[in-house]
C-alpha cells in the first residue's frame, strides 16, 4: 500500500499565491519544499484536520521571509507574517504553536519546550528536508521516496546555496542566523 500524501493543500497554496510576486522565479522550488514538509511533518505522527492546518500555516511561511523581507534572518519576519495571517483567518489563538514551529524549525537539537507536540515534528521534518532526506527521524525510506518523487527538488537546495555564500560574503561572522543550538 502506498503512502497517503496531501497533495492539495488550499490554505498552503492560497499563501504561497499571495506570495507569488515575492517568490518570483523560487515560487515553484518553495512550494514544493513547504509540501514537502507538511508531508513529512504529517508522516511523523500529527494527523488531526486542526493539527494539518497548523502545520499547513507554518509549512507555508516557515522561510517565507527570506523573500519578503529580503534577509537571511527571516524567522521574525516569517513568524510576524504568519501570527498576521492567523489573525485574519480568526485563529489567534494558534499563533504560540505556528510561531514555535517557525521560531524552532532550525534547532540542531531536539525542541522540549511547551508547544513540542507541534515544533518538534515541524523540526525534524524540515531537517529531513533540508538534508534530502539523509536524516530520517525513523520514518520509512520508501515514505520518503514517495514524498521526494511527488514533490521534486526544483531548485530548492541550490537556491539554500547560493543564498548561504552570499550571505557568509555579507555576515563572514554569523552567516547562518537562522542556525539554533
Amino acid at each position: 500500500m502506498s503512502p497517503i500524501l496531501l497533495e492539495n493543500i488550499a490554505t498552503l497554496d492560497r499563501v504561497l499565491e499571495a506570495h507569488a510576486a515575492e517568490l518570483g522565479d523560487d515560487l515553484v522550488a518553495y512550494r514544493n519544499h513547504a509540501y514537502r514538509v507538511a508531508n513529512l511533518c504529517v508522516a511523523l505522527g500529527a494527523g488531526d484536520p486542526a493539527t494539518v492546518e497548523k502545520i499547513a500555516i507554518a509549512a507555508a511561511f516557515h522561510d517565507l521571509g527570506i523573500w519578503t523581507a529580503r534577509t537571511f534572518d527571516y524567522l521574525a519576519p516569517s513568524m510576524e507574517l504568519a501570527c498576521a495571517h492567523l489573525d485574519c483567518a480568526s485563529h489567534g489563538d494558534w499563533r504560540k504553536g505556528v510561531a514555535g514551529m517557525i521560531r524552532e524549525h532550525h534547532k540542531i537539537r531536539r525542541y522540549h519546550g511547551e508547544e513540542s507536540p507541534l515544533v518538534e515534528p515541524f523540526r525534524q521534518a524540515d531537517w529531513i528536508d533540508v538534508s534530502r532526506g539523509l536524516l530520517s527521524f525513523g520514518l520509512p525510506r520508501t515514505r520518503l521516496r514517495a514524498i521526494f518523487a511527488r514533490w521534486p527538488n526544483a531548485g530548492f537546495h541550490r537556491r539554500l546555496v547560493q543564498l548561504t555564500l552570499r550571505e557568509a560574503r555579507r555576515h563572514p561572522l554569523r552567516p547562518l542566523p537562522v542556525l539554533k543550538w
